[in-house]
């Protein structure tokens, strides 16, 4: 079962920065994808219809990471990802479940825990049946994964980001260490923190995009945008534009999982 936190706006005073995307740009945001290919295709046609209704500016699209793991197609939306990339300028961040993808390919314990946190069903959307999936030893599904899974697939993932900055909306997949400045956050904290950036109540001078922490719906205030809705299992994948001070929300809903994993 999911453990689901819920959104709630902040209640503290409206700080005094007022967020805003530099003049002449807009952004889209889009949350954590987990392998649903179906609904990052829904979308990109929300996502281009939305901008062909707008007045043109120079748009980025941002993909806050977790592409792959638990949900059916992870392969499909590494693909999808890339020919989009190909036809507008997609930026994408590293999330915690690439960050295991990758080490899978070296290290076994990294394995063991891709492999318990949705790495089955990433691997299983590459040309391996069930029944050898099942048989393999660790060993010998490192060398399988080398055999199936693309070359372009993993530098693809290699070559996704830690941290875009646009005006003064931040984008990372997890959060922020609380009281270190942009330049000195980790990776890891990038990566992975939790409660401590979304309990943390320190004033900003930025406003923070992220993902990672799954929530029934959005969460909107003024210094922080959480995206995850639990698309793998809910069927919910949620994005947002930004342009000057104004945001807007953007969601596709799709069937739920059969089974929350």
């Amino acid at each position: 079962m999911l453990k689901l936190f819920r959104s709630l706006f902040d209640s503290r005073s409206v700080p005094e920065v007022c967020p805003a995307v530099p003049e002449g740009q807009r952004v889209y945001a889009i949350g954590d994808i987990h392998g649903r290919c179906d609904l990052l295709c829904r979308m990109i046609a929300r996502i281009e219809a939305d901008e062909a209704a707008r007045e043109p500016a120079d748009t980025t699209v941002i993909l806050l990471g977790d592409l792959v793991d638990r949900g059916p197609d992870s392969a499909g939306v590494i693909a999808t990802a890339r020919e989009w990339a190909q036809r507008r300028r997609v930026r994408i961040l590293a999330g915690n479940h690439e960050e295991m993808f990758l080490g899978s390919f070296e290290r076994d314990e990294t394995l063991r825990h891709f492999l318990r946190h949705g790495g089955r069903e990433t691997l299983l959307s590459y040309p391996i049946s069930p029944d050898v999936y099942s048989r393999a030893t660790l060993e010998e599904l490192r060398a399988i994964m080398h055999d199936i899974v693309p070359a372009e697939d993993v530098a693809f993932m290699r070559s996704m980001e830690d941290r875009i900055q646009i005006g003064n909306y931040v984008f990372v997949h997890a959060g922020v260490r609380p009281g270190v400045p942009l330049e000195q956050q980790k990776v890891s904290d990038l990566r992975w923190i939790r409660g401590e950036f979304i309990e943390s109540r320190e004033d900003r001078d930025f406003a923070v995009v992220h993902g990672h922490t799954i929530l029934e719906t959005p969460h909107v205030s003024t210094l922080r945008i959480s995206l995850d809705t639990g698309a793998y299992a809910s069927g919910l994948l949620t994005a947002i534009g930004l342009e000057g001070t104004a945001r807007w929300l953007i969601s596709v809903q799709g069937e739920p999982a059969a089974e929350a994993a």
